[in-house]
């Protein structure tokens, strides 16, 4: 008699580590399936904010934040293509932690919480049948199928089409965006995770671990088109205009190893909670990098998705119930986020607004605050 589990989360960061550690508390069987092995660098700002430890801590993930020695951050900065710049508080204490480290405990933690991990595997498809699921996967050329009660999209913002018989939704006017990113030494550590606006899009610079400096970048495709071949040489090119982030790049040395890009990347105009199955983290909501909570985007959808989860697995609601509500939900928390967010992105990136901004700010400083807090989650209770 073959082995039906209750979850399968597909992807194995932020959102589908934290989805996967819920259900397997909750006594679901539980397996998370991602294609790359682990540990691992991933394109990411690796700023975690105070609303995101907030979450971790209420996951019980307290023994994972405590092994984690971040970088402390306490100030937001935005340096803007032509000149000025803007320095504002943080609502409390963020830390600068890579993926590669935080990942990697997340990955620790929920095997110790009961779930299977299994990485190095690619989902062909998913089905749905009398009995939830069917997830056909690879692993080194060699075909396995699952069953499974649920099935959990966690996989970032690629759409995967080709698993599912019908095709994702697309809006074709979207920008098509490209994310790189790579960790430096030779960066003069600071207590501040910075912002540059370049042309087609922005350079962030946040301190982590080891002394290093992540150096994340999401620019316009046609921008990185021609620029260069490797990551070093993108951002360099990127980052001529700006004369400040020249002076700050100045002695700044590419860490082997730690080079990784995605694309094409797609900010989100509406979320996307549901297609065929549910959707969390990056596969529902992409926000621009100016909010920087996109780790608390996806810790927030798994917790809304798993109390949404356990009610279905518990016989309590029907799996159309479970998607209408879920999907209220998801749009109740995160369409306000992305709308404020589109509206700055679209502000800060025009001169004649960025020229007299910075002077605004310093004349009347709780606009810098009212920024921030405008683009980030509101606290989780």
């Amino acid at each position: 008699m073959k082995q039906i589990m209750d979850a399968v989360v597909i992807g194995g960061g932020i959102a589908g580590c934290s989805l996967a550690k819920q259900l397997a508390d909750l006594g679901w069987r539980t397996v998370l399936l991602d294609r790359q092995s682990f540990p691992r660098h991933k394109t990411c700002g690796e700023f975690l904010s105070p609303e995101s430890q907030e979450m971790l801590s209420k996951l019980g993930l307290d023994a994972v934040m405590e092994s984690l020695q971040p970088q402390l951050i306490s100030k937001a900065r935005l340096i803007f293509e032509h000149g000025g710049s803007v320095e504002v508080p943080l609502p409390g204490t963020a830390w600068g932690i890579s993926r590669y480290t935080l990942d990697s405990a997340l990955h620790e933690a929920i095997i110790h919480a009961g779930a299977n991990v299994r990485t190095g595997v690619t989902v062909t498809s998913i089905k749905q049948n009398e009995e939830g699921y069917e997830v056909k996967m690879k692993r080194h050329g060699e075909v396995e199928v699952i069953q499974a009660r649920t099935v959990y999209a966690a996989w970032g913002s690629h759409r995967h089409s080709n698993m599912f018989n019908e095709p994702y939704p697309l809006d074709s006017s979207k920008p098509s965006y490209v994310g790189i990113k790579s960790h430096y030494s030779g960066i003069q550590p600071e207590s501040v995770t910075e912002l540059y606006f370049v042309k087609g899009g922005y350079i962030g610079i946040s301190p982590v671990e080891n002394g290093y400096s992540n150096v994340a970048a999401l620019l316009e495709k046609g921008v990185v088109k021609g620029a260069g071949t490797t990551i070093p040489v993108i951002l360099e090119s990127a980052s001529k205009e700006n004369h400040q982030l020249v002076e700050r790049m100045k002695h700044a040395v590419p860490v082997e190893g730690t080079q990784v890009s995605i694309a094409p990347v797609h900010l989100s105009h509406h979320p996307l909670a549901w297609h065929v199955i549910p959707h969390l983290g990056d596969a529902a909501v992409v926000i621009p990098p100016l909010c920087g909570d996109g780790m608390s985007i996806a810790l927030r959808s798994s917790i809304l998705c798993c109390a949404f989860a356990d009610r279905y697995l518990r016989g309590e609601i029907s799996l159309s119930r479970w998607q209408e509500e879920y999907t209220q939900a998801i749009e109740h928390e995160f369409s306000g986020l992305i709308r404020r967010g589109r509206i700055a992105h679209v502000l800060c990136s025009m001169p004649r607004i960025t020229r007299w901004f910075p002077t605004v700010v310093r004349i009347c400083p709780p606009i810098g605050k009212y920024l921030v807090k405008a683009t980030r989650l509101k606290s989780y209770t």
